[in-house]
């Protein structure tokens, strides 16, 4: 039996492709994703790709479905979703329809909805981001941060305290530190995966408060 051993350059190989992940949110962690996915996508990918995406938002259509239906915020999980779809084609647009009229559709995405129905059918947002991955043919995986319902707050340097993320961003005053409520959440056992077996891992690009911060918050996600 042979006891060579083998090169740095064998041992990749045999290892497989690059495991990164990326974290954060907004249209950042999209933006990445999108640049990345020629590399996950190709005949032979020479990276595997998991994104862990902050659910903080309270604003616009995800604001309104949070509130509507208890789902978490859809948003930044379908930026991410139709960023790594194995084709831009019309079941992508789809997902980033928008609809422009009707007595409370108006100014909700195709794709909220549909992750709020299928969030609902299946009992988790989890399982419903799994299967509208399948849905789309995602080149990688897609992680929501934490399954429970968090809020992000902020004090100031003047010491009032800022609830929400919309309300964060819109703040001109500087933060002192940045807390999620309620504290500590459970992070979901395939963030904590993917982390551990992650070869490099990216923050952002996005907001250090409302994108990043966020997700490092999570109870065993901190790295």
């Amino acid at each position: 039996m042979s006891t060579a051993k083998k090169s740095p350059d064998t041992k990749a190989a045999l290892r497989g492709p690059l495991r990164i992940v990326t974290i954060g949110g907004g249209t950042g962690l999209s933006s990445l994703l999108k640049g990345l996915k020629q590399h996950a996508s190709a005949e032979e990918p020479v990276i595997a790709l998991s994104a862990i995406v902050t659910v903080t938002d309270d604003g616009g259509s995800s604001g309104r479905l949070r509130r509507d239906f208890a789902v978490l915020p859809p948003g930044d999980v379908r930026n991410c979703l139709v960023a790594l779809a194995e084709e831009e084609a019309l079941l992508s647009q789809l997902f980033q329809y928008r609809f422009s009229s009707g007595r409370g559709l108006k100014g909700h995405s195709f794709g909220n909805l549909f992750l709020t129905a299928l969030t609902h059918l299946t009992g988790d947002f989890a399982s419903a981001v799994r299967f509208a991955s399948g849905v789309l043919a995602s080149c990688g995986e897609i992680i929501p941060s934490t399954a429970e319902n968090v809020v992000i707050t902020a004090k100031l340097q003047d010491g009032t305290l800022v609830t929400g993320e919309s309300n964060i961003s819109k703040t001109r005053s500087p933060i002192r530190d940045v807390r999620i409520v309620p504290k500590r959440p459970k992070p979901l056992p395939e963030a904590l995966a993917a982390i551990a077996d992650a070869d490099l891992i990216t923050l952002g690009p996005g907001s250090l408060f409302t994108s990043i911060i966020p997700n490092l918050l999570v109870a065993g996600s901190a790295i």
